[in-house]
């Protein structure tokens, strides 16, 4: 038996990142980019390394580039974990698992470490292959609450719900994490945004700007769990912006949505710090009249554009600064 999982990339379009303070957000998941898992049964339990993980470099240069592209940990952690919270999920509502072992191995094509759920996608893929294997079916919403506590309880990561919902979901989705909604059913409302219009939207990203998203978001938590009104008011707003982007998105509103977009960037730019290289990257794209904001913490950004022509003068100037330019195939909101 061979199991096959394949998880897309994720854009954070609007309201990231309140999703980890109660907020509220809408992403989508978008096929240029994937992470998939290949499980099949084996006599004992076995991760095989990807291209990712390697160890052996030619010389000096081969080394640095690998660790400033992939930094120094690859995606066995991340399958040992996913494993890891799986076999607790199910000992712990008393499903007993079939006595036999597997061999597991990914492979990605998401740039590392840009805010494009990269981490996430390997995890979610290696969750859908352990349940297809062992017959294990893991209700939709609950999820991503197993995805997220392998990132943070199992490798200390600093995250949000956002990612591993829309990768649970697919497509175009909208989440209220609520903190009644969350302590009631132990998730927040999720609900898939269909027979919609969507705007021309564009992802651009650079990979020498990559970054553990983790550093990005421990100092505003700090202050926002010490009452930083600052910190917390700015995190409402960000999250009520997720409410007004769902009203444009389905009256379609593509220039209201412009707007929006922009704003939550400058709001995320009060309270969190922006490198020079980042924050140069949104001012570009805004320099053609496209709207600009962070995927998730850096190093990605996402928009929108009027035309074909706003799309060539985007396309230009992007180049010039050395970007990558994607026009997302957004995934059809079906249940994959």
């Amino acid at each position: 038996m061979i199991v096959k999982k394949k998880v897309y990339a994720r854009a954070g379009l609007v309201g990231n990142p309140s999703d980890g303070y109660n907020g509220k957000t809408i992403a989508f998941t978008f096929e240029d980019f994937f992470a998939e898992v290949t499980l099949y049964q084996s006599p004992e339990i076995e991760f095989r390394s990807a291209p990712q993980d390697v160890s052996t470099f030619r010389g000096l240069d081969e080394l640095v580039e690998n660790v400033e592209q992939t930094g120094y940990y690859g995606g066995i952690r991340l399958m040992k974990a996913s494993v890891k919270k799986f076999t607790e999920y199910c000992r712990h509502i008393d499903i007993k698992l079939p006595e036999k072992n597997f061999t597991m191995r990914y492979r990605t094509t998401i740039p590392r470490q840009v805010g494009l759920g990269g981490s996430s996608a390997i995890i979610m893929a290696a969750m859908k292959a352990l349940m297809d294997f062992y017959g294990v079916d893991i209700p939709r919403h609950v999820l991503p609450n197993i995805v997220l506590s392998a990132e943070t309880d199992e490798l200390g990561l600093t995250a949000g719900l956002q990612d591993r919902v829309v990768q649970a979901y697919n497509g175009l989705v909208y989440m209220d994490f609520n903190a009644e909604i969350m302590k009631g059913s132990g998730a927040g409302r999720y609900e898939k945004l269909v027979g919609l219009n969507p705007p021309n939207f564009y992802v651009a990203y650079r990979k020498d700007l990559s970054q553990e998203s983790s550093d990005a978001h421990l100092r505003v938590r700090e202050r926002y769990d010490l009452g930083d009104r600052k910190v917390i008011d700015t995190m409402n707003r960000i999250a009520f912006l997720a409410d007004e982007a769902k009203t444009v998105l389905v009256e379609g509103d593509t220039e209201k949505l412009s707007a929006i977009l922009n704003k939550n960037f400058d709001l995320r730019a009060e309270i969190y710090p922006i490198t020079a290289a980042n924050m140069a990257m949104v001012h570009h794209a805004r320099s053609t009249g496209a709207s600009c904001k962070f995927c998730g913490s850096g190093g990605s950004v996402v928009g929108t554009y009027a035309d074909d022509k706003m799309l060539g003068d985007l396309e230009n100037t992007l180049q010039a600064g050395q970007y990558e330019l994607v026009i997302p195939r957004v995934v059809e909101a079906t249940d994959v």
